[in-house]
């Protein structure tokens, strides 16, 4: 059943406990001194940007990553007063907006560094700012033999502190570690061009989660969990002591239980024909949901405790499972898109195996008008 909060049928639930697990085996896996930045972008890979963050700050996480300025002023006007780094592209007209909420830059060209030189106003205390170096990910961030044109930017020393500098891994989650071994050579010897031109940013980041878990030397001072405080990854293996728990479960209600013919058909363009009598349950959700059209007689939901096959097109609002040999089901029994019914699961992973991408757009993709409900407190802390 829906929380009594909502009259919705269809919604998510998040369990911040298992975030908090999940944060804690991300704890478990950092080398030394290493601290996290809690990646809360894209509305927390859809399970809510502002709640998730303050679970996280609970649990002494005390910096966050988003992608877009608003983002970080969701965050701000919800009364989080972290460090909370921008991770994405900014163009010059943002950067009112970027200092009006205190957020930290993330600079990856010299236009971008000499334009907030210009726009930061004088203070006695200069603005953060993070520096992205590409090594191999070919979207932001200046080249090593950029860097001394970037310190001789009039203004970086006066107005400008150079808190962070950074990288991104683009292959981690490959079996051939060749090409981030090449990152990390990279980055090795573009710090040490920082270092021997004066600069000691205390704060250097590599790691994403696949480099959290596969590759130690990635991890410096801080690292950037995303797709593990979720419960997912994207390797192939991992570590035998990684236990990651999904946090996010979703939910709806059979509407109504159609009962069509043998060679009767179900939704748009007939694209399903019943090779039997056969009974449809009518599921309130579609994908204007988030419940993606490429699931259309491929995917399926949990009702009854199994898993029962998706029939027809998925249309904007509704979406059709064959639920004939489940004779007892009836409108109003709940359904299962994404999470756990008796013994039945489908996971983030499952879908994205059926979509052909990653469970991360499968988490993003879940809608506005989907609610969100949380649920559970956390476990004692690690570390």
């Amino acid at each position: 059943m829906p929380p009594t909060s909502s009259s919705s049928p269809t919604f998510a639930r998040i369990d911040l406990r298992s975030l908090i697990h999940n944060l804690n085996q991300t704890r478990r896996c950092l080398v030394g001194t290493c601290d996290i930045l809690a990646i809360v972008k894209a509305n927390a890979y859809g399970h809510g940007a502002v709640p998730v963050a303050r679970a996280l700050m609970q649990a002494n996480v005390r910096r966050f990553g988003v992608a877009t300025i608003d983002e970080g002023a969701q965050l701000r006007q919800a009364g989080i007063d972290h460090p909370i780094v921008v991770l994405g592209p900014l163009v010059p007209r943002e950067i009112p907006a970027l200092v009006a909420h205190r957020l930290t830059p993330v600079i990856y060209d010299l236009n971008i560094a000499r334009d907030l030189v210009k726009q930061v106003p004088p203070a006695a205390k200069p603005y953060p700012i993070h520096v992205k170096i590409d090594t191999g990910m070919g979207r932001l961030g200046l080249s090593p033999d950029e860097w001394p044109a970037l310190l001789e930017t009039a203004g970086l020393d006066r107005q400008l502190m150079l808190e962070g500098l950074m990288t991104h891994l683009a292959d981690a989650d490959s079996d051939d570690p060749t090409y981030t071994d090449r990152q990390l050579e990279q980055f090795h010897t573009a710090l040490g061009r920082v270092a021997s031109s004066g600069h000691k940013p205390p704060l250097i980041h590599m790691a994403n989660s696949a480099g959290i878990i596969m590759y130690p030397a990635s991890h410096y001072s801080l690292v950037r969990p995303g797709i593990m405080l979720y419960g997912y990854h994207t390797l192939s293996r991992s570590r035998p002591d990684l236990d990651l728990r999904p946090i996010l479960s979703w939910h709806t209600t059979i509407a109504t239980i159609r009962s069509i013919p043998r060679g009767g058909c179900v939704g748009y363009n007939r694209t399903f024909t019943a090779a039997r009598a056969s009974r449809i349950a009518v599921l309130p959700v579609g994908y204007a949901d988030g419940y993606s059209r490429r699931l259309s007689n491929t995917g399926v939901v949990l009702i009854g405790g199994r898993r029962m096959p998706v029939v027809g097109r998925v249309s904007m609002d509704m979406t059709m499972v064959d639920v004939t040999d489940l004779p007892d089901v009836k409108p109003g029994d709940s359904a299962v898109l994404l999470g756990t019914q008796g013994a039945a699961e489908i996971t983030a992973a499952d879908i994205a195996g059926m979509l052909h991408t990653i469970p991360y757009e499968v988490l993003c993709s879940i809608g506005p008008r989907v609610p969100r409900f949380y649920s559970g407190d956390s476990e004692p802390l690690a570390r």
